[in-house]
């Protein structure tokens, strides 16, 4: 059952504290700088970090992180790439996921019923995963000529700036959607300003009125996108199925047969989930 989302102004958010974040807890400094930090190398799998991106990414000097760096590609956690010094998520990271191997299997049968789903419907699948505040793309299917679009394996990004990532946030408690929405809309001002907040608020607004992730070119001209949450064993949201496309497409009239094609196939995902007892 939907239920009515807390009303949230984009522009208050933004005036409030960007540290959102709770406080370090005394011993846990260097660990939660080191977390930080691999959380940011991976959500750039495809290109890489410069070091001092890297470091003003994660509000941290360039000196600790290059330290910081060095560790971790002694164990494998981090490479750097010849070519261009960017540094890349390492093999460790991927031999430390084999370590739950419930997730592969789910992940092996969630690919399949992307490509399936993408075929039928003749767009771009794409599974997110939550991961706090924020999503990181787990699989996509289908191929578009999507210009902006970037939901790819490895990507991580705020919730609030995908229709997916809405679409997890319509089922969360009102305060913890709040509590996330206060951070993301920190981690949007920090990386790029401004400037994409309203139409952010667009689609979140737009998404509220029809009772699932909906987007309908509001933040990237062109491309319209959907999002359906995937409950898990417990009969939380861990994740969303998204639909994407261009307004030929999925125009505005679709939307009732979209939500309806997206909320059978995200239920075949949330099946499987509760089979591997995720």
């Amino acid at each position: 059952m939907h239920k009515e989302p807390a009303t949230v102004d984009t522009d208050q958010l933004a005036q409030q504290s960007p540290n959102a974040a709770a406080p370090e807890r005394l011993g846990t400094r260097s660990l939660t700088r080191g977390i930080k930090l691999m959380r940011m190398i991976a959500s750039r799998p495809q290109f890489g970090w410069r070091l001092s991106d890297l470091a003003a990414a994660c509000d941290l000097d360039r000196a600790t992180v290059h330290r910081m760096l060095g560790c971790m590609i002694e164990e494998r956690l981090v490479v750097q790439c010849a070519s261009d010094r960017h540094y890349l998520p390492g093999p460790l990271m991927h031999e430390l996921g084999l370590a739950l191997p419930e997730h592969v299997h789910f992940q092996r049968r969630a690919e399949a019923t992307l490509q399936a789903f993408a075929r039928r419907m003749g767009g771009v699948a794409v599974l997110l995963l939550r991961s706090g505040n924020e999503y990181v793309c787990s699989a996509r299917a289908g191929s578009l000529p999507l210009s902006g679009s970037v939901l790819y394996p490895g990507s991580r990004r705020p919730l609030f700036t995908a229709a997916g990532g809405v679409a997890i946030l319509q089922t969360l408690p009102a305060e913890e959607a709040r509590k996330v929405l206060l951070d993301n809309v920190a981690q949007e001002v920090a990386r790029c300003g401004t400037g994409r907040l309203a139409a952010l608020q667009k689609m979140r607004e737009r998404s509220d009125r029809h009772g699932f992730g909906v987007n309908l070119g509001d933040v990237v001209p062109g491309v319209h996108a959907f999002g359906m949450p995937v409950r898990g064993s417990s009969g939380a949201t861990f994740a969303a199925l998204c639909l994407l496309g261009t307004p030929e497409l999925y125009g505005e009239q679709r939307l009732e047969s979209l939500r309806d094609e997206l909320g059978a196939a995200a239920a075949t995902l949330g099946a499987d989930a509760c089979k591997f007892n995720l």
